[in-house]
């Protein structure tokens, strides 16, 4: 990996902290690639970054592992999304508007506010590299 390796936390408490994150990040990951209205990919990153401060064993799954590794890897080491995954966050964020709306039936101004965020979040999913730079 081009990136250093964050060192591990310095006490006890604070890699047990670090470890019960990157467990509940990790579950979060998992959930999220059945549930089209939950990420993925950002669960698996934080999940990583916890496991560098609490577990370097865990870290080291998560990024060898062959489905979960490669995602968080091209992240770290190259910034890039694949094509897959940011149709399947811009769908999701789309399908979460679209159930938003019909469900709670928000103000206009609320409405707005909601559709600029997540506005905001899929221009920066689109806006990442597709594959690494040669």
């Amino acid at each position: 990996m081009s990136e250093p390796q964050s060192a591990l936390a310095k006490t006890r408490t604070m890699r047990a902290v670090y470890l019960a994150l990157g467990l509940l990040m990790t579950a979060l990951g998992i959930i999220g690639a059945f549930l089209p209205l939950m990420p993925t990919t950002i669960f698996l990153i934080l999940a990583a970054w916890c496991f560098s401060k609490s577990s370097r064993r865990l870290e080291t799954w998560l990024l060898c592992h062959p489905i979960l590794g490669p995602t968080i890897t091209n992240w770290r080491t190259h910034g890039v999304i694949a094509p897959r995954a940011k149709a399947l966050a811009c769908s999701g964020m789309a399908l979460g508007y679209l159930l938003f709306w019909v469900s709670a039936h928000p103000g206009p101004w609320l409405a707005l506010l909601v559709a600029v965020v997540l506005g905001a979040c899929a221009a920066y999913v689109l806006s990442r590299p597709s594959a690494p730079s040669a």
